[in-house]
């Protein structure tokens, strides 16, 4: 910047107290941080009590740790003048709300930027409680109840829900306790197009009864206005659905009816495979060698791929697997489809086939048949309703596995789902204006 002029160095400024009500008067630099003395900007000597005029009595220090610059810990100490009412002799000192909440250990630009840290930068508490210089838990605590008070208590954060997404997530991989949570996403902004879907809550435990209730605390004008629930094959959450939700539309999502498909498929591959060798697949074995082969859509097979398939079912003993990775093809054709309606007629094709007539050797498929009979409605409702699956429910449930391990994992649950929702609560855009 060779035209560029500067003006005296203000480290006020620079250090961004000006909104914090303090000045700078002084600094200290060592290798591991950095200290500036600060004192109140407002005199603030008028009593509270009988609004008289004080006079000074002496000074508190106030420490306070600030927003880092440069990864070193900054740390406020904050000269703070208390005062002395000569009339009813009532003693009190500045007002420092502005600086920090009451008895804080983090000043209010500190939380901010450890707030940033944790929902867009995705860093851990470890790290944010690095660069403040202050212990772990007191770290978490601000970062909680800050997160909480200016996002999760949002009254307007449930607003504009049209669609619903509802999966099961496992908080924790122990064997004692219910490792289990009820994941509900808003889907809304997946459908219409204007961003990615968002956390809306967790409920403890994976049952009917955890979605009902969910669904019941929520006011009756909520509920009226959510059109579409997307889910899962689990019969909890549609019963859930239907009887707190009667005018919603169930929607069973791609991504667990082709998964239904292709358990069949590998549940016929083993049991032939046993059938014909007695054993479990062994390297060298046809099917086994084929497993990743058959579950690959056709239209994407290589040559070399159509080869080895075609070699698989050039042989009669493997003609169940051939007819029910026929059936797992056409499952997926109907969803990769590029006309809705024709797709929808080949799903509908396929559950019709598999209703009645298939032969009773094919154990597989007659099981999966009764399965997509009983949802035949929510299966083919997908095709009527675009961008709606639990697709999005996924990937934030991949997101909070990548959480947990950040955080080599939580034993607390209450303290999870306030960090899931800060992570995939869908606060990025809004963050800073909250703040």
């Amino acid at each position: 910047m060779p035209d560029a002029t500067f003006t005296r160095p203000d480290l006020t400024t620079f250090a961004r107290l000006d909104d914090l009500g303090l000045e700078v008067t002084g600094q200290l630099l060592e290798p591991d941080r950095a200290v500036l003395a600060c004192r109140v900007v407002e005199r603030d000597d008028w009593c509270r009590r009988c609004g008289c005029q004080g006079v000074p009595r002496d000074t508190v220090i106030r420490e306070l740790a600030h927003e880092p610059f440069g990864w070193r810990p900054t740390t406020l100490m904050v000269t703070v003048r208390r005062y002395r009412c000569a009339e009813c002799s009532h003693v009190w000192r500045q007002d420092t709300s502005k600086a920090a909440e009451p008895r804080a250990k983090l000043s209010r630009a500190g939380l901010r930027w450890a707030l940033v840290g944790i929902v867009c930068q995705h860093l851990s508490m470890a790290r944010v409680a690095e660069g403040l210089a202050v212990s772990w838990n007191t770290a978490n605590d601000a970062v909680l109840a800050e997160g909480r008070r200016v996002l999760i208590d949002d009254p307007t954060r449930l607003e504009g829900v049209r669609v619903l997404g509802v999966d099961e997530h496992a908080w924790r991989h122990t064997r004692k306790g219910d490792k289990f949570v009820t994941v509900i996403i808003d889907l809304t902004p997946v459908r219409e197009g204007t961003g990615p879907a968002r956390l809306l809550d967790m409920v403890e435990g994976r049952s009917k009864k955890a979605f009902k209730d969910w669904l019941a605390d929520r006011d009756q004008a909520w509920r009226e206005g959510i059109e579409v629930v997307a889910m899962d094959g689990f019969s909890g959450f549609k019963t859930a659905t239907t009887e707190e939700l009667p005018d919603a539309v169930s929607v069973m999502d791609p991504f667990h009816v082709v998964r239904l498909g292709g358990e069949a498929l590998d549940e016929c591959r083993r049991r032939v495979q046993q059938e014909l060798h007695g054993h479990r697949g062994r390297k060298g074995d046809p099917l086994y060698s084929a497993r990743r082969t058959l579950h690959t859509g056709a239209d994407l097979l290589t040559d070399r791929q159509h080869e080895r398939v075609e070699s698989l079912f050039a042989r009669p003993e493997h003609v169940e697997v051939q007819c029910t990775w026929g059936i797992y093809q056409r499952m997926i054709y109907a969803y990769r489809a590029p006309d809705r309606t024709a797709g929808r007629a080949e799903m509908a094709s396929v559950i019709e086939a598999l209703s009645s007539g298939v032969p009773a050797r094919l154990v597989e498929l007659r099981k999966l048949g009764r399965t997509l009979a009983r949802r035949v409605c929510d299966v083919l409702a997908y095709f009527d309703r675009p961008r709606t699956s639990n697709g999005p429910s996924e990937a934030i449930n991949g997101r909070l596995e990548h959480l947990r391990g950040l955080a080599l994992g939580f034993r607390n649950l209450t303290h999870y789902i306030a960090r899931a929702l800060l992570e995939a609560g869908g606060f990025r855009p809004r963050l800073h204006r909250h703040l």
